[in-house]
């Protein structure tokens, strides 16, 4: 998987949110906005090609969680950022 090209990821007041470029990738219908760790996931694996796995050791290097729970999640979230046209 990959994160799209046209989408940037900015803080905001503390906020974390995903910002589109181009007009292929603008939907003024709703705001991108990512918590904590998928915002680390985010710049760890930016303008990468990556799986499941390698987002799972994104959170079990940076977090004290086991390798179920971060495969779990990073399984999660890839399926949100493809549902949601960030990632292919």
């Amino acid at each position: 998987m990959r994160i799209k090209e046209g989408f940037e990821l900015r803080e905001l007041c503390g906020e974390y949110i995903v910002i589109a470029h181009g007009e292929k990738n603008i939907d003024f219908s709703k705001i991108i906005s990512l918590n904590e760790s998928a915002a680390l996931m985010w710049q760890t694996l930016c303008d990468k090609d990556f799986s499941a796995d390698d987002m799972a050791e994104v959170l079990l290097s940076n977090y004290e969680v086991d390798r179920e729970t971060a495969l779990k999640d990073a399984l999660h979230t890839m399926q949100e950022w493809k549902e949601i046209g960030l990632a292919e």
